[in-house]
């Protein structure tokens, strides 16, 4: 049950990160000075590094740990985690996409608006309903 438990602190801690990086994208997109502009590129520098990432690492160490612990034996039967898994891919890349939105702000060459981010700000919501009802449900 540590494991699990440990897998869920990081992956809360993950999706903290998730959702707050690209709102601060929307905020950076729409400010006009200097000053915010770096504001805005320490927070996201921090976030992503500091808590982001590191929740990301520990979410996979101990989910894949649980999966070699308790389930490999039972992993080709599970269709649930299967899915579980591919919407995991899913959110890793989105993460790469935050990294490389983190990079375009940073160079200051972000070419997109606040109402990009806007909308890529909710995708997360989407990939935790997804993890969660997999997750808990196991509906196959």
């Amino acid at each position: 049950m540590w494991l699990k438990a440990l897998h869920l602190i990081f992956m809360v801690t993950w999706f903290a990160g998730i959702f707050y990086l690209p709102r601060l994208f929307v905020y950076h997109a729409m400010s006009e000075d200097g000053i915010s502009h770096e504001r805005f590129k320490v927070m996201e520098r921090k976030l992503f590094y500091g808590i982001m990432t590191p929740g990301m690492i520990l979410t996979l160490i101990f989910g894949f740990w649980m999966l070699f612990d308790y389930a490999w034996a039972l992993y080709a039967s599970m269709g649930w985690l299967h899915a579980k898994l591919a919407v995991l891919v899913a959110l890793l890349i989105y993460h790469y996409y935050c990294y490389r939105w983190l990079q375009d702000f940073k160079h200051n060459q972000n070419q997109r608006s606040h109402v990009f981010y806007r909308w890529m700000n909710e995708i997360p919501v989407l990939f935790l309903v997804l993890i969660i009802i997999l997750a808990v449900v196991k509906p196959f």
